[in-house]
């Protein structure tokens, strides 16, 4: 089980405000520190190292959340990857408390925690990141097992879920693409959300591998 307490979440960055995290809600996003994953495209590497500590205290969020009352219409939990923290749960339950609604980005590497945490979510955005044979090639691991479990766990609970993929051109062709939203619609994946790779923020080999795939990817 997830026990711990909300004074143990690393917090590494706090959104006010945010219109694109939770599609038709205005949010704050919280991003938590820690991520199994090493994207090839990852805009926030800062935010992998599970050793950091946080920068923002909880009580930072939940004083907002006090404030902005009537004005946000719930909270999604970021990364990084979010349940890869043990004090999640508790987080999310302060959250509701609160009165807020409670969303979360994640790339599914973690069901068993998911799971944990369902019955608190109203909103899930999935990211699958590749087709099952370029898994490893895209995020440095061979996660795509762990993905496709957690997908099947947010379908079975009912809560609503996105399903999206950031296409990175530097791994994935456009056959590669359509392989992935097929195997998605196989398994009862209504709509697949394909998102362009940004390079903002991204190392400086990745940046010139774009350019060489993607003319004027940097710019």
């Amino acid at each position: 089980m997830l026990t711990s307490t909300t004074s143990d979440l690393a917090v590494a960055g706090l959104t006010p405000l945010s219109t694109c995290d939770w599609p038709g809600q205005l949010v704050a996003t919280v991003f938590l520190q820690g991520c199994p994953l090493a994207c090839t495209y990852c805009h926030n590497p800062s935010l992998i190292d599970p050793r950091v500590p946080g920068t923002v205290p909880w009580t930072s969020v939940t004083d907002l959340l006090g404030r902005r009352r009537g004005l946000l219409d719930g909270v999604v939990f970021s990364g990084g990857e979010p349940t890869r923290q043990r004090a999640l749960r508790d987080a999310m339950l302060e959250v509701r408390s609160l009165g807020y609604r409670v969303g979360l980005h994640t790339a599914g590497t973690y069901p068993n925690r998911l799971a944990q945490v369902l019955d608190l979510l109203d909103w899930v955005g999935l990211d699958i990141k590749s087709v099952p044979r370029l898994y490893a090639a895209q995020t440095g691991v061979d996660g795509w097992d762990k993905a496709l479990a957690s997908l099947r766990l947010v379908q079975a609970s009912g809560t609503a879920v996105q399903v999206r993929t950031t296409v990175d051109p530097t791994v994935q062709t456009a056959a590669d693409v359509a392989e992935l939203t097929a195997l998605l619609a196989a398994v009862g994946v209504d709509e697949h959300v394909l998102q362009e790779v940004r390079p903002d923020g991204t190392t400086t080999a990745y940046r010139e591998a774009l350019c060489e795939v993607r003319p004027g990817g940097v710019e």
